[in-house]
């Protein structure tokens, strides 16, 4: 059930349970059972989430309980200037969109559901199917912020090709990086157990002997 809640927190869209079995490991209906004790759980009074499904697909969201306190923040977020984390991911989907969002998480090292959101409901960005996989997204820069800021298109931006290039060389170090410290993690494939004393009595015989007085 925790595993199920953190990738459905990670992933911020509708997911099908074919799709959260593969990621787990597990077969569709283990996923089906922890989505059904996940959403008792969630009933929970002191719990701020809820389980929506539809068509398929599940997502969490905020309960509706909350929505004048959450609408109230995003009010306020559009009445400020975009913070440093939202200029952050702004850049990186300028400079290396379309991406996904996982990619901007993995480069950004963070959680970036809400500032993604943020920046969607601004007009800032923009997103698509990504063609090679059906339920994820691409996002890119909006035609109204390339107009806002004189640009006909992204490659116009100071230095694209510079800083596009240094934005997917630091996701392939990190990737090559994580591969790395996976295989660290992984015991070697021809990796032996010590074989255990034949008896019980093997070890203490031998440190009982090893406690005799030498002569």
């Amino acid at each position: 059930m925790a595993q199920i809640e953190a990738l459905l927190f990670i992933y911020g869209e509708p997911i099908d349970a074919k799709k959260l079995a593969k990621n787990l490991g597990v077969s569709e209906a283990d996923v089906r059972t922890g989505l059904a004790a996940l959403e008792q759980e969630l009933t929970r009074s002191e719990r701020g989430l809820a389980l929506v499904e539809d068509k398929g697909k599940v997502q969490l969201v905020t309960k509706p309980a909350f929505s004048k306190m959450l609408e109230s923040i995003t009010k306020q977020e559009f009445s400020e200037s975009l913070t440093p984390a939202a200029l952050e991911t702004l850049s990186i989907i300028s400079y290396a969109g379309p991406i996904s969002r996982a990619d901007i998480e993995y480069i950004r090292g963070v959680n970036s559901s809400f500032i993604v959101r943020t920046l969607l409901m601004r007009g800032l960005v923009e997103r698509a199917t990504d063609p090679k996989r059906a339920n994820s997204y691409l996002y890119s820069t909006s035609f109204e912020l390339l107009r806002h800021l004189g640009l006909s298109k992204n490659i116009d931006l100071p230095e694209y090709q510079k800083y596009h290039d240094l934005v997917l060389h630091m996701h392939d170090e990190l990737q090559q990086k994580d591969a790395a410290q996976q295989a660290i993690d992984l015991p070697p494939a021809d990796a032996t157990i010590p074989a255990e004393p034949s008896s019980l009595s093997d070890a203490p015989d031998q440190q009982a002997a090893s406690d005799q007085p030498q002569p």
